[in-house]
């Protein structure tokens, strides 16, 4: 659907700077822009290469003009993207079908609006609300609960009991509620512990392709609302993350550590079990947090301590070869002088 600059500024709550009337037809990064396309610039370089393109129109940030180009002034052009682009890139609306393909028992509530699609199995007793989609070849155990708006991508596995708030996105090869890993050394061997707890995810969160989350061992395993993880993260066992975290690729997180609110941790962290990590605390990438972290601070390092600490260990090693190089230096004078 066609829209003008006017459409999209009063959408972003922009400033139009040049002709209202233009039309957009389509959203395109700088370099491959066409005529009718909308393109965003947050940088100097960015908006010299969208003023050189064929775009007709440009989201941007800050004083800057053009004699060429139709602007659209905003707060924030990153936000602005983010809220133009489904304008463009609308998903389907999938609603009210069932697959044939799909198993569904009587005593789960399905609502009319949701959609089943092929090759789904939904165990018995789970609730499945209005405009719910499984897409395709997802497997619910018995007592799930999938809330409003949610969407189950491809290949999505949820354990029984499973507790899936509204518009939650769960991205393709996700196993939320398998066992966590729990085991005890008995008579030789590992005994295992059987897992009887379940997962509760809050409303808006997304959680990426293969990434799993464990059941409690008893009692749940959580992920609060709003917090946005990536794919290939591994949450294990009665683990609790705050409400509106960020969870990057590779974060490992052992059972029962509770991590607090709008907290991030980074690409490959590690953190060790029974953990409390505070509210508005970043790890940095590749840390592994072996101790608690209070409010508010930002950690680095494996064992990773406080930023600015292990950043003046870091800068010491940078400086041992030319330290060694001194001592040895005078040793070589201290035996000069004995003989």
């Amino acid at each position: 659907m066609p829209h003008t600059v006017a459409d999209i500024a009063k959408h972003v709550r922009g400033e139009i700077l040049g002709d209202s009337t233009t039309p957009i037809t389509g959203f395109a990064p700088a370099d491959s822009a066409k005529r009718g396309d909308l393109t965003f610039a947050e940088t100097d370089a960015y908006f010299a290469a969208a003023e050189a393109s064929a775009a007709s129109a440009v989201l941007i940030a800050g004083d800057r003009t053009s004699a060429t180009k139709t602007l659209i002034r905003v707060k924030n052009a990153r936000v602005a993207f983010a809220r133009v682009l489904p304008l463009f890139f609308a998903e389907p609306v999938l609603e009210g079908q069932r697959h044939p393909t799909a198993v569904i028992p009587n005593s789960s509530s399905v609502d009319e609006t949701a959609y089943v699609g092929p090759h789904c199995v939904i165990g018995e007793h789970c609730r499945i609300e209005a405009r719910a989609v499984l897409l395709g070849g997802n497997h619910l155990g018995d007592k799930c609960v999938v809330g409003e708006d949610s969407k189950l991508f491809p290949n999505v596995v949820l354990y029984a009991q499973t507790q899936v708030g509204k518009r939650v996105r769960l991205h393709a090869g996700c196993v939320i509620g398998s066992d966590g890993f729990g085991y005890v050394f008995d008579a030789g061997a590992h005994q295992k512990v059987l897992q009887v707890g379940h997962v509760i995810i809050g409303d808006d969160v997304e959680i990426g392709a293969n990434t799993t989350v464990d059941r409690g061992a008893i009692g749940s395993t959580v992920i609060g609302k709003g917090t946005k993880v990536d794919n290939l993260v591994q949450i294990a066992h009665n683990v609790q993350l705050g409400e509106h975290g960020i969870v990057c690729a590779h974060v490992g997180i052992s059972g029962s550590t509770k991590v607090g609110n709008y907290s991030v941790l980074a690409g490959q962290v590690g953190l060790a079990g029974h953990l409390k990590i505070g509210n508005q605390v970043t790890v940095a990438a590749q840390s592994g947090v072996m101790h608690d972290i209070p409010d508010g601070e930002k950690w680095l390092g494996s064992p990773a301590q406080p930023d600015r600490t292990t950043k003046r260990q870091w800068l010491a090693l940078h400086q041992l070869p030319e330290l060694l190089r001194r001592v040895k230096e005078l040793e070589r004078q201290l035996a000069e002088q004995k003989k």
